[in-house]
């Protein structure tokens, strides 16, 4: 029942996990994290709630312009319970808003393989990268998923390469430019600083670490499951899910890296894990499998949540 539910494209689909983010924001906001609803700034929630939202309307355009999966839902439906599974990333407002802007750079990135305005897409994927730094500076080293792809699809055009020296010129005047307004030009200096906090990494906190290293193990298996498959069906989609991969890598090390207070940056690591989940989903041709997988996949995040409150 729920794969033919979620076997299509629907705007059924939307509104059902669209609803369901929603009023899961608010549980874990209210419940989880013990905020007052004398505390709760209607603006600056309702920003980041809309942003929240819209990134799974990104994610369902990506996958499906870039062909990433099949026509179906799949992809939003566990980027949805992704969160689920991690309900602490909602309480972390960087990591959403880096985790977005991230996902509009991917978009860029993926479609570089067509070959057309290269530069542009380069531009524009470094520019989301950088912005997405406000939030966290750890997360530049999503340049390197750049470089990987400029690497890929057209090393041999030189000003390819310096496109990236554009990009970092253009945005550090516009941002120095916004802090002079605001009277904040430190900000830089303090935020880019790439300390290393080895007090806050170490010691491990076990059951955060176990999670992590599950999680970690899980989607390298699934990785490796969809590189199998996917070899059988041209070069191109391999490719893809090579960056896809080494999108998933950087975004472990930002995570671990990132130190700040609340953190939760494994939100930036929900796109690649999904398109590795559904790859795997959709190479099982057992129905019956295929729905028992998908029932176990929407309750036990769910049930596992429930016990936590």
């Amino acid at each position: 029942m729920i794969s033919s539910i979620f076997e299509k494209t629907k705007p059924v689909n939307f509104i059902i996990l669209l609803v369901f983010l929603f009023l899961f924001y608010w549980s874990v906001q209210f419940y989880l994290l013990d905020i007052e609803l004398s505390e709760v700034e209607i603006a600056k929630s309702g920003a980041i709630l809309t942003t929240l939202l819209f990134s799974v309307f990104i994610v369902d355009f990506i996958v499906k312009r870039n062909k990433l999966t099949g026509t179906n839902s799949f992809a939003i439906l566990f980027f949805t319970l992704l969160f689920v599974v991690f309900p602490y990333t909602l309480g972390d407002n960087n990591a959403i808003f880096t985790s977005f802007f991230l996902l509009l750079a991917m978009r860029r990135l993926l479609s570089i393989k067509s070959l057309k305005n290269i530069k542009l897409k380069i531009f524009d994927a470094g520019l989301w990268i950088c912005i997405s730094s406000i939030f966290y500076e750890w997360a530049l080293l999503y340049l390197l998923v750049v470089f990987a792809a400029i690497y890929i699809y057209d090393p041999k055009n030189k000003k390819n390469w310096l496109v990236l020296l554009s990009v970092g010129f253009c945005f550090f005047i516009i941002l120095y430019g916004i802090l002079i307004l605001l009277e904040k030009p430190e900000f830089i200096g303090n935020h880019y600083d790439f300390a290393i906090d080895y007090n806050a990494i170490f010691p491990i906190k076990i059951w955060t670490s176990l999670k992590m290293t599950l999680y970690a193990l899980f989607n390298m298996a699934l990785a490796f499951s969809a590189f199998i498959n996917l070899s059988k069906s041209g070069v191109g989609k391999v490719i893809t899910l090579r960056l896809i991969a080494f999108s998933f890598v950087i975004g472990l090390i930002v995570n671990i890296l990132v130190t700040s207070e609340n953190n939760n940056a494994v939100i930036i690591t929900f796109f690649p894990s999904v398109i590795f989940i559904v790859n795997y989903l959709e190479s099982i041709k057992k129905p019956k499998l295929l729905e028992l997988l998908l029932i176990a996949g929407i309750m036990v995040p769910i049930i596992v949540f429930v016990t936590k409150l």
